[in-house]
């Protein structure tokens, strides 16, 4: 069967590409397992849910970029909730264990609690649980924690960038202060979400001198603290290697005040580099995609907030999946179109980022990671 692709651009700057996946011509069931050209397997989901925020963090929704005059996606354009629950029935059954919802800021989505009821009652192959968690930045989180919890929400993650107040509302730049962040990280603790991980993005000269006093404010609670390179997504946050701040130097700052030895990844493809207090008042990591990249056994594919699927966080184009959610097509067929998606990626940006041709040829293409989710 000859393949037919289909260019569809980004309704709001025609800068993302995407194409319709093709159908293969011989359809075969799922085996709950499906590997990439490099070997690598399809373990995690990550579906976008909104492409809003009302943060404007400097490194993912810079405000002069993201005005008052940006167009969003309309309603219509987004997955239904029944579109994105089938969507993760049929990567289940390639083998995903773990579904993250992102945006934008998630739980702007009116009544995502549905959503996450839906979903928690998937299974994996192996008739388990799914793993399934949320990124949010806790605005809504006091008052959303028990509604999803008891839809069936397994834990979040919370983007912190600062204890201090001052510096996290330049970094939000809404003025939004941080006692209002860790009161939606204590609600969600307070209901059962756990373990919570807090990730923090550190921009050399903005909010470095935050690494040591974020490590020592959750030292003790049993919530992990994560630290993430400034990363060149997207091409809005004016992104350059000068003002990252390597991991290695991070764990040797935490380390200087209080000692940190390494602890083995919780599974294979894990993005986060483990640490624990050798006194055991708990445990911290750090994601150095930038320094040391990981993409070698990379297992996550994400779904944009209209149903795209992009192959890398450092993408420069998607497969136009709801073409297909929306075109009469039966869930064999669609399944077979992901996992021919997926046979197919060579993705390794990171591990080409020192190339300066490789850099500069992607740079205007990049999807944004508000658009993608984190």
């Amino acid at each position: 069967m000859t393949e037919s692709v289909i260019p569809i651009f980004d309704l709001r700057d025609h800068r993302y590409r995407s194409m319709t996946p093709s159908i293969p011509g011989k359809l075969a069931a799922p085996t709950g397992l499906v590997a990439d050209t490099r070997g690598r397997p399809l373990h995690d989901l990550r579906i976008s849910v909104t492409d809003r925020c009302n943060f404007r963090c400097v490194y993912c929704m810079p405000k002069e970029v993201f005005d008052k005059d940006y167009t969003f996606l309309p309603h219509s354009e987004l997955l239904s909730f029944e579109e994105i629950e089938r969507t993760a029935r049929l990567f289940v059954a390639h083998g995903v264990e773990k579904i993250r919802l992102t945006g934008g800021e998630p739980l702007l989505r009116k009544n995502i609690e549905h959503l996450v009821e839906m979903l928690a009652k998937i299974e994996t192959v192996s008739g388990k649980p799914l793993d399934l968690t949320l990124t949010t930045n806790a605005s809504l989180l006091a008052r959303k924690a028990r509604a999803l919890r008891d839809a069936g929400l397994t834990r979040v993650s919370v983007s912190l960038d600062a204890i201090d107040d001052a510096t996290f509302r330049r970094m939000n730049d809404v003025d939004f202060a941080v006692a209002d962040v860790l009161h939606g990280i204590e609600t969600a603790q307070a209901v059962g979400l756990a373990p919570i991980k807090v990730n923090m993005v550190v921009k050399r000269g903005t909010n470095d001198q935050e690494i040591v006093p974020m490590a020592r404010h959750f030292r003790n609670s049993g919530i992990i603290l994560r630290f993430i390179e400034f990363m060149d997504v997207g091409a809005s946050n004016h992104w350059q290697m000068d003002e990252v701040l390597p991991s290695a130097e991070v764990v040797k700052r935490i380390d200087a005040e209080f000692p940190l030895e390494p602890v083995q990844a919780n599974y294979s493809g894990e993005t986060a580099e483990r640490w624990r207090y050798r006194d055991g008042s708990g445990e911290v990591g750090v994601i150095s995609s930038v320094t040391h990249a990981f993409c070698g056994d990379c297992s996550r594919i994400r779904l944009s907030t209209e149903g795209r699927l992009y192959l890398c966080l450092f993408a420069t184009e998607g497969f136009d999946l709801r073409a297909l959610l929306r075109g009469g097509y039966s869930d064999l067929e669609i399944s077979n179109a992901i996992a021919q998606v997926w046979q197919g990626r060579t993705d390794n940006y990171s591990e080409q980022r020192s190339d300066p041709t490789v850099r500069a040829r992607r740079a205007e293409r990049k999807i944004e990671m508000s658009y993608i989710g984190g």
